[in-house]
């Protein structure tokens, strides 16, 4: 159980951020300058690859099979970002966006390519570091 508990914990964490961020009220801003919508669309993709290696890691943790904890990570991680949009339109300031909800999948699947494709290429301290995480 407590292992459960310890595998489980850093993607709830980082979900309780995340939820914890899109309820912050914003002022809407009529123009969106192009320098701020870079940042906060890096940030989607940043935010959401991260919250799926932490899910990947703890179905690999459970023994899942690669491909299938590939999926269930995108899966859930996804969902997680459609259900913050809905969140987000009870926020003032803030609107369900759908570009927002592309950008968190492109993050989820950047996230699963560097794991699948790029990890197994870095230098061996790196690698065995993933490995004892339960990424690789």
């Amino acid at each position: 159980m407590k292992k459960k508990i310890d595998t489980w914990a850093p993607p709830i964490v980082w979900m309780v951020l995340i939820f914890s961020f899109s309820s912050l009220a914003t002022n809407p801003v009529s123009v969106i300058h192009w320098k701020d919508f870079i940042v906060k669309k890096t940030g989607h993709v940043l935010i959401y690859a991260i919250l799926t290696i932490l899910i990947y890691r703890a179905f690999r943790e459970g023994r899942t099979h690669r491909k299938k904890a590939a999926f269930y990570s995108i899966f859930f991680a996804v969902a997680y970002g459609i259900s913050d949009e809905y969140h987000q339109s009870f926020t003032p300031g803030r609107d369900p966006q759908m570009r927002d909800v592309i950008f968190d999948t492109i993050g989820s699947i950047l996230a699963i390519y560097i794991v699948w494709k790029l990890l197994p290429k870095v230098p061996p301290k790196l690698k065995s570091l993933a490995e004892s995480l339960h990424i690789l």
